[in-house]
């Protein structure tokens, strides 16, 4: 898919989209990790697991115009997230892009091809 863009920042470099039921019901199944400049961006989802995986994740939940709604900071393995009503979109990544930058609810994602 491209990279992501926050305010003037690129926050990701290397985006993979899963928008097919293989790609969104394979997820990050299968990966040791994810480093901290990828990210996967479930087109359509509300909600995410991490049943099977043996790494936390960051959760961005993002709504039809890639404004945040909801974030989860560190969602760690064998868990559920919430159900997000409004969520169209969900980008996985690394908990430590947390660190790096302030993201907030409200803020809005742009995605490069």
């Amino acid at each position: 898919m491209g990279r992501c863009s926050w305010k003037t920042h690129d926050i990701l470099r290397n985006v993979e989209h899963a928008d097919s039921f293989y790609t969104r019901f394979k997820g990050l199944l299968g990966r040791s990790a994810l480093s901290v400049d990828t990210g996967l961006l479930i087109t359509p989802c509300n909600s995410v697991h991490t049943l099977g995986m043996g790494f936390s994740i960051g959760v961005i939940f993002l709504d039809s115009n890639y404004t945040i709604c909801r974030l989860l900071p560190c969602l760690a393995p064998w868990r559920l997230s919430p159900w997000v009503p409004r969520a169209k979109h969900v980008l996985e990544v690394n908990p430590e892009l947390f660190d790096r930058y302030a993201l907030t609810v409200g803020d809005a994602l742009v995605f490069h091809a």
